[in-house]
């Protein structure tokens, strides 16, 4: 027997069962997105590995140990994408987007890092991401956590908590690394491993450790606020006070960092505790340095990315209560005989230019109607319709519901559109 060739590890599969709910998370974000007037983009999967290189550091895990980079047969050293900011600069820059103009757009698809999978992570994974570029005050960043928010209230999400923090500017965080740095030393031998090895080269990681004896160090450690220069200060007075004019609840940080290196003045994140130890949803902030620093003029920017397997098993979990509908037809027309079959396919045909959007699927293989019924239930159907040699010779079709103990009717072709539309609408 020929070997079987399976998924590479990380790299998952979404199956017919599970692409409703995809297709529900995506279809609710984009309505949240347009409703701010944040427009879509699309980027490419892969770009030169110096981008990242650039934008997201060369001490980040990210371009150290998680980055898929190779040459290509062209010499070239390119990279999948391991997050989308870096390629909406990028394209910014190339076409001119942000030249004296503000820009809110959106984009969503798959990123890729080398990291160990988990619940909700994989080494292929799905991101929805939003930006806003040229606005420079507070309000912009209030706006798009309010965003956020709305989309959790229409994904029916509850129990999520919102963390701020600010990360200053590059003198101010200067100042604060020397002291971080002078502080982890006192502690250095009973830190971990990692923490040690970014002790020098990136010590605002270390804050973020999830080992709990470096936890319970980091504790002490000074705050960043306390070293905040006097407009990040600002902005993030600004930034909590748009959060409480919009209602917002929130919860300040000191400890909170990201973990690139592009990120200036407020940071954010969302977290739950449904789904264990990962409990980020969604993160974001400003790196207002960001677009000069990749070959644009000085450029304001801000924004924030949602993993979307992690939402997608929040949504699993409410999926009943949501009353999210199944992926699949709403009809299915089953047929007896040959003549039967053909007049089938055009009553199917008529439906879908009748009932866009609801789905209509033709039985086709033929079968006695027992199994035809069986495949249309496993479809996720809610009706069946029968056509055989006597329903056409009276012009009718039998009618027959897949969902509840609904007594099976019969209907004449003129008096079926109206009947379906009457079923379908409850």
């Amino acid at each position: 027997m020929t070997q079987k060739i399976q998924s590479i590890r990380g790299f998952n599969d979404v199956l017919p069962a599970d692409s409703g709910l995809w297709q529900h998370l995506h279809d609710t974000a984009r309505g949240v997105f347009e409703d701010y007037g944040y427009a879509e983009i699309r980027l490419p999967v892969v770009e030169r590995t110096d981008l990242y290189k650039r934008a997201v550091g060369e001490v980040t895990d990210v371009v150290e140990k998680e980055m898929y980079a190779f040459e290509d047969r062209g010499g070239e050293h390119i990279a999948l994408r391991p997050e989308f900011t870096a390629g909406v600069v990028r394209m910014g820059v190339e076409h001119g987007l942000f030249h004296n103009s503000q820009q809110r757009v959106w984009c969503t698809g798959p990123v890729f890092r080398y990291e160990r999978p988990q619940a909700g992570r994989y080494r292929q994974f799905h991101q929805l991401n939003v930006e806003a570029y040229g606005i420079n005050g507070p309000d912009v960043d209030a706006e798009l956590i309010a965003m956020s928010a709305r989309l959790w209230k229409k994904l029916g999400f509850t129990g999520l908590r919102l963390e701020i923090n600010s990360l200053g500017q590059a003198e101010a965080r200067a100042r604060y690394r020397a002291a971080l740095i002078e502080f982890l030393q006192r502690h250095e031998s009973s830190l971990d491993e990692d923490s040690r090895r970014r002790l020098h080269s990136n010590p605002l990681r270390v804050l973020d450790s999830k080992v709990p004896t470096t936890q319970a160090i980091v504790v002490d450690a000074p705050s960043i606020l306390d070293y905040l220069d006097a407009d990040s200060a600002a902005h993030f007075d600004g930034l909590q006070q748009g959060l409480g004019d919009l209602g917002v609840d929130y919860v300040v940080n000191p400890r909170l960092v990201r973990g690139l290196d592009y990120y200036t003045k407020g940071v954010f994140e969302w977290i739950t505790t449904e789904l264990g130890a990962q409990g980020t949803i969604c993160a974001g902030g400003r790196y207002d340095t960001l677009v000069e620093q990749l070959g644009g003029g000085p450029t304001p920017a801000v924004g924030w990315a949602s993993g979307v397997e992690r939402l997608i098993l929040l949504l699993q979990a409410k999926a009943a209560e949501l009353q999210i509908p199944e992926n699949g037809p709403a009809i299915v027309v089953c047929s007896l005989g040959e003549a039967a079959q053909r007049e089938a396919a055009k009553l199917a045909e008529s439906l879908r230019d009748r009932f866009p959007g609801a789905g209509v699927q033709l039985s086709v293989g033929g079968g006695k109607l027992p199994a035809q019924f069986k495949r249309a239930d496993r479809s996720g159907a809610r009706y069946a319709l029968v056509l055989g040699e006597a329903e056409i010779a009276a012009k009718q079709v039998q009618v027959k519901s897949l969902r509840d103990a609904s007594p099976q009717e019969t209907c004449t072709w003129a008096e079926l559109p109206a009947r379906l539309e009457s079923l379908l609408s409850r």
